[in-house]
């Protein structure tokens, strides 16, 4: 799993996807999110690094823990 930066243009990315979620309510947002995240997956393809992101991903920073 890669966790150091690895895009050409992250910054582009993050608008692109600010400007997918225009426009729409909390359900939507989360439905494209949740299918971002499976077309992403299916690129990776890679059970293992997915189930490492996955865990990575739970580790909430202390700032943000409950």
């Amino acid at each position: 799993m890669k966790t150091t930066l690895n895009q050409q243009d992250a910054d582009g990315f993050y608008e692109q996807l600010l400007d997918a979620h225009q426009g729409l309510d909390e359900k939507q947002s989360a439905l494209v999110n949740a299918r971002l995240i499976l077309l992403l997956a299916n690129q990776v393809g890679d059970a293992k690094v997915l189930r490492e992101c996955v865990e990575a991903a739970r580790q909430l920073p202390e700032s943000a823990a409950p």
